[in-house]
């Protein structure tokens, strides 16, 4: 038995070595207040403002446009309800999809519900794709937000970001509504994808430095700087009085790092996991019988994937697979104290109990081809094992 083989990288990544030296020495000498008129506070100030700067560059961005968060939900929520409640006098009509993550899907439903915003759920087809003339029919005279994820932290399924960014700056601009602002949740893509935010038409763009081989703790949200947002909270000047707080300087180091680093290797290191992602697939598919490949076969994330093993619960595969030094996951980590289904996965028009069965794994900077050939040797045995003491059977006809 292997001792380890880590496939939850869309869950959390480990620290980079290089993101660690960075930050080290924000986390002993130079431990000055950003926002102190002394030397020492001086040099930390000096220090984030590169920082800010380097993120910008990788970006196509304005430095004044990075906002520091405390991660990837705070800067969702930052965006969705920020915008809506300083923009209502423009409308309240927002649009996203279905298989959002929750920190999007949440503040929507509290706008809905709590603050009088009517919200648009986009259907995705069955691979998880979205659109852009979906969209486009969903626009109204009232829209003001449409929030759209680039990469399905579950699925894997790559939407097509630059295109739906391009047609509603179009319609914004034929019908006059300049409120219309497009934001997208790129997480899961920061390793993986361009995030150049002219080319993808966003004005406003979600990242998370855990995702990243960064530090936990951080994420940012690209805020084009014509947009106005409410804060959330309130006490000081930082982040422009959007986001204020003492900034957490060493997360912002490591976060300027991590993200110079995987965007720089991002072409290599999606050439190498393809490979390794589509012969995890083939050996599960073609040593379990009754299996379904969710999310997009061709447009997905390089590391991603998810598959439904039927007649189980994807639950008890995950702690049989940690017995053997297997860490997966059955979809997000947000989520993993419910024991609810993977709204993802109904959304796609699949029933609870394949729902039930899907397992995710996430491939990262560690994965090597014997890890991926010990999955597929580990795998069958549990699941037939699984499968001998379940009741449950699942129609045919969702695996076909």
């Amino acid at each position: 038995m292997k001792s380890s083989v880590y496939l939850d990288h869309a869950a959390t990544t480990p620290l980079h070595p290089q993101v660690y030296e960075a930050m080290l020495p924000y986390l002993t000498e130079s431990f000055g207040n950003p926002s102190s008129f002394h030397s020492i506070g001086k040099t930390v100030k000096d220090a984030i403002d590169k920082a800010r700067e380097q993120i910008a560059a990788l970006l196509n961005a304005r430095s004044d446009e990075i906002l520091f968060t405390s991660g990837g939900t705070e800067s969702d929520n930052l965006a969705i309800l920020g915008y809506a409640r300083k923009n209502q006098d423009q409308g309240k009509h927002l649009i996203t999809t279905r298989i959002e993550h929750h920190a999007v899907l949440e503040a929507m439903l509290h706008l809905e519900k709590k603050e009088g915003f009517e919200v648009t759920y986009l259907e995705t087809d069955r691979d998880g794709l979205v659109f852009p003339e979906q969209v486009e029919a969903a626009l109204r005279e009232d829209t003001l937000l449409v929030s759209i994820m680039y990469a399905n932290n579950e699925i894997g399924t790559i939407e097509p970001i630059a295109a739906i960014g391009n047609m509603i700056k179009k319609w914004s601009d034929a019908h006059k509504r300049p409120a219309l602002k497009f934001h997208t949740d790129a997480c899961q893509a920061s390793g993986y994808l361009d995030l150049d935010v002219e080319s993808l038409h966003v004005d406003m763009l979600t990242l998370n430095g855990s995702k990243m081989y960064g530090p936990k703790g951080i994420g940012l949200l690209y805020l084009k700087r014509t947009i106005k947002l409410q804060p959330l909270q309130f006490g000081g000047s930082q982040e422009r009085a959007i986001r204020p707080g003492t900034e957490h300087v060493s997360g912002i180091i490591g976060m300027a790092k991590a993200l110079e680093l995987v965007q720089k290797d991002r072409e290599n290191e999606s050439k190498r996991l393809i490979p390794l992602r589509d012969r995890l697939i083939a050996g599960i598919q073609g040593s379990i019988k009754k299996t379904r490949l969710n999310g997009h076969p061709q447009q997905r994330l390089p590391n991603n994937v998810n598959i439904s093993l039927m007649d189980i619960e994807g639950e008890a595969l995950i702690l049989y697979l940690d017995a053997h030094g297997i860490y997966a996951s059955t979809g997000s980590a947000c989520t993993s104290a419910s024991l609810d289904p993977s709204h993802v996965i109904l959304a796609l028009g699949l029933p609870y109990e394949v729902a039930h069965g899907s397992l995710r794994f996430t491939l990262g900077h560690s994965t090597t081809k014997e890890d991926i050939e010990y999955v597929i040797d580990t795998l069958p045995p549990l699941v037939e094992k699984l499968r001998s003491l379940s009741p449950v059977r699942v129609d045919e006809k969702y695996f076909l």
